[in-house]
């Protein structure tokens, strides 16, 4: 077994949809980014390389290649899950903590957390309870609790296939 951990933040951009784990999240701002800034996807992109120690979302989907501006994060989840399986391991679990002081996420957490288990648990029907995700504040504090932005927290655990 192997465990990766992930992190991601963005600032909120005006005239930007909002994506958190593969669901358009109805709120006022989007988050700035080359891609869709799928904050909580690039944390468990992150934790699921790391813990194949394969590299990291940068060295995969550099910001500096055009070809990923605009890209749909669900996408690069999907290349990164059939990555870590082709290096020989299985996706456990996946934790995540997504910190912003809104929009309000526990109206959106079971979409977010079944469209993450479509992703990387096809093949099973109870994917989601290995899918974790949490919704925190951050007390006002710093430039998240300002509002100016999501950070996300994200561990996995991979098996031996």
């Amino acid at each position: 077994m192997r465990v990766g951990f992930g992190y991601d933040s963005h600032r909120f951009e005006e005239g930007r949809k909002l994506f958190l784990g593969g669901i358009e999240i109805p709120y006022e701002k989007g988050l700035k980014g080359h891609s869709d800034a799928d904050v909580l996807i690039h944390a468990i992109i992150d934790a699921l390389l790391g813990a194949a120690a394969l590299g990291d979302i940068g060295s995969h989907f550099p910001d500096t290649d055009e070809k990923w501006r605009g890209a749909d994060s669900t996408k690069l989840l999907e290349a990164v899950v059939a990555e870590v399986r082709d290096a020989g391991w299985r996706v456990g679990n996946v934790d995540a903590t997504i910190i912003c002081e809104r929009p309000k996420l526990l109206p959106h957490i079971a979409a977010i957390r079944s469209r993450l288990a479509e992703i990387l648990f096809p093949d099973e029907v109870d994917g989601v309870s290995r899918v974790s995700v949490k919704g925190k504040t951050n007390e006002k504090m710093d430039d998240v609790g300002a509002g100016e932005g999501i950070e996300v927290h994200a561990i996995t655990l991979l098996d031996n296939l």
